[in-house]
């Protein structure tokens, strides 16, 4: 796990439980001043329980089983007193309780040394914030995916319609790199013309797996290269942490960027160290195979097109094309 996710969750759970523990305070000081018998009741149903437990223990004690017996008989006749008389003043009858938002955990987030599954989603709410996906992957995942936006028309360069093309990218390689992600070492590249859903695919992809509670980190290019001067010069081992073992880095329109002799080092770096880990990349640019080779050094070039599953996009911009479809109406 990265550094900080699990101190960050436990001091979420201490906020609960703390947030519970002063408002159960406050309960219980409004039912002292409205039903004080209440807790006089629960004095002597107190009093009953230690006294069971000390007699439990009592080898000598005559009669043993009889007097547990009545004694328990009359912790259940105080508890009924309890609950009637709060009924009737019209409070729940777990009033005085401590109200567990996870009644599993008790909000500790563990169940014995086994993480609870509140804990599994507490860290993907975290993961999401991280992600800097949030806001958008509202509206781009696989629920609004329009395969009607692609034409079912063959170009004559290609062998394959775009809708054909597009289809066969979303069920035969996207949700197979999903269903096997934590036990395949495939990344992806995907390249083509602007607007051919690259980016938006990307996205659906990172939802699915930041909802089965593993790390995503999206980047642009820029973004990355501006990250990693970050590492380097401002010593940010946070961040250089964040990027190198995230389970699933997104890198969104290579290409883009300020190409420099740093950034092509930095960026071989981080290709590099994250392939000899097993963690797994995307990667989208608008470039095609022949520009990446002209762009990037070899070392970077033959990781891309070596060690990622290629998925060329076709077709037009889809950006264009809804534009002017909205503006007809």
């Amino acid at each position: 796990m990265i550094k900080g996710y699990h101190s960050n969750i436990m001091k979420i759970y201490e906020s609960i439980r703390t947030a519970e523990e002063n408002s159960l305070k406050s309960r219980r000081e409004e039912i002292n001043k409205k039903l004080p018998q209440v807790l006089e009741l629960e004095r002597e149903i107190g009093k009953l329980s230690v006294h069971l437990s000390i007699s439990i223990l009592n080898s000598n004690l005559k009669n043993k089983d009889e007097y547990l017996k009545g004694i328990k008989e009359k912790i259940v006749d105080l508890r009924v007193k309890k609950s009637e008389l709060l009924v009737s003043n019209h409070y729940p009858i777990d009033y005085l309780e401590m109200n567990y938002r996870c009644t599993k955990c008790k909000d500790t987030g563990f169940i014995e040394t086994k993480k609870c599954t509140c804990y599994k989603q507490k860290l993907v709410e975290l993961y999401y914030d991280n992600s800097e996906l949030k806001t958008i992957l509202r509206k781009s995942n696989f629920d609004n995916f329009n395969f009607e936006l692609y034409s079912s028309r063959r170009n004559e360069n290609e062998h394959i319609s775009p809708r054909k093309n597009i289809e066969e990218i979303v069920y035969n390689v996207s949700w197979r790199f999903i269903e096997n992600f934590s036990s395949s070492n495939e990344n992806l590249l995907f390249y083509g013309n602007p607007g051919t859903g690259k980016s938006f695919l990307s996205n659906c992809i990172a939802k699915e797996i930041l909802d089965r509670g593993f790390l995503v980190v999206y980047r642009t290019a820029d973004s990355l290269i501006q990250d990693l001067r970050r590492v380097r010069f401002d010593n940010d081992t946070g961040l250089e942490d964040l990027l190198i073992n995230c389970d699933l880095l997104i890198i969104d329109d290579l290409g883009s960027e300020q190409i420099t002799d740093f950034s092509k080092t930095e960026l071989f770096n981080l290709l590099n160290r994250r392939l000899l880990k097993g963690n797994k990349m995307l990667v989208s640019t608008n470039c095609n195979l022949e520009e990446i080779l002209k762009l990037y050094s070899e070392r970077i070039s033959s990781r891309l097109l070596g060690e990622f599953t290629l998925c060329k996009f076709l077709g037009e911009d889809i950006r264009i094309y809804q534009n002017i479809k909205n503006k007809k109406y």
